[in-house]
């Protein structure tokens, strides 16, 4: 059994985006514009969902891009394919981000093939329903840590001494962070925690040109709710509380990571954006 497998839940997480109906719209809705032209993103859960529209997008706006996957090899295959067919390089990485170790492999295997990072999307992350807070396992509740908030520090240290100024990290967060949940309780804390993580990261690292925000989707139709994310009621239901009646598609969120990713919010740090359909958090 390989370190990856290991160290999985043992819910059937991420989910495959290639068996999802209806698929996800991870597709660029217009032309680039190259405001990340021959950079180089490492982006985590980039195999389906969040990741795979932003992979897409980073690479039509000029970005090589090292694809971080945890187990489904075809749908990070796919990804690869669409970054390709936008004209630039692709890497694909099989790594487990709550293992330090995987953490500085992704880092030097990107240094391998691209010389370079400029950008780290930390994106990955895994949830599990629960009615009841003695419901949560130890073991769940470690893993749910592991994977949504220690897997950012992993990186975040993996990758910090190539970073120069002018870099970017964005951080996935969450509606739930600001809102709570109470099916996602190990979640929203870990979600909460990444964004106070996203504010002190920016303190600390300012001073070095270097610029941390966040993304706080609501609720986006990826595999990680069908797949062992959300209970069969709340599925049924998904994204109908927001103002706007409906989830949103991967691909209205990306354009928020490609934002803080390029010298368009070239003076905002310690930033969340919020594409959640409409509701309001003043966070």
């Amino acid at each position: 059994m390989s370190d990856t497998q290991e160290m999985i839940h043992e819910d059937a997480l991420p989910g495959h985006e290639s068996r999802l109906e209806p698929k996800p719209e991870w597709q660029p809705r217009y032309s680039g514009s190259e405001r990340l032209k021959d950079k180089v993103a490492i982006i985590t859960g980039a195999d389906s969902g969040i990741g795979r529209a932003v992979a897409a997008l980073y690479a039509r706006e000029g970005a090589d891009v090292a694809i971080v996957y945890l187990l489904e090899e075809e749908d990070a295959a796919e990804t690869k394919r669409i970054v390709e067919a936008e004209g630039r390089k692709a890497i694909t990485i099989k790594a487990d981000v709550g293992s330090k170790k995987m953490c500085e492999r992704i880092a030097a295997q990107t240094l391998e093939a691209f010389g370079r990072i400029d950008i780290l999307v930390n994106n990955a992350g895994e949830q599990h329903p629960d009615e009841d807070i003695t419901d949560i396992t130890e073991e769940q509740l470690q893993r749910t840590f592991q994977t949504n908030i220690f897997g950012m520090f992993y990186m975040v240290q993996a990758v910090r001494p190539h970073l120069k100024a002018g870099a970017a990290i964005v951080n996935c967060t969450s509606v739930t962070s600001y809102q709570g949940s109470k099916e996602l309780l190990d979640y929203s804390s870990t979600k909460g925690a990444i964004t106070a993580f996203t504010r002190s990261l920016s303190e600390n690292l300012v001073g070095e040109g270097i610029r941390v925000n966040a993304v706080a989707p609501g609720p986006i139709w990826t595999p990680l709710n069908p797949c062992g994310g959300a209970s069969q009621e709340k599925l049924e239901h998904f994204g109908e509380n927001t103002p706007m009646g409906r989830p949103g598609q991967p691909n209205e969120v990306a354009p928020a990571f490609l934002f803080l990713a390029c010298e368009d919010a070239s003076y905002m740090s310690g930033q969340v954006l919020h594409p959640n359909g409409g509701t309001i958090v003043n966070g």
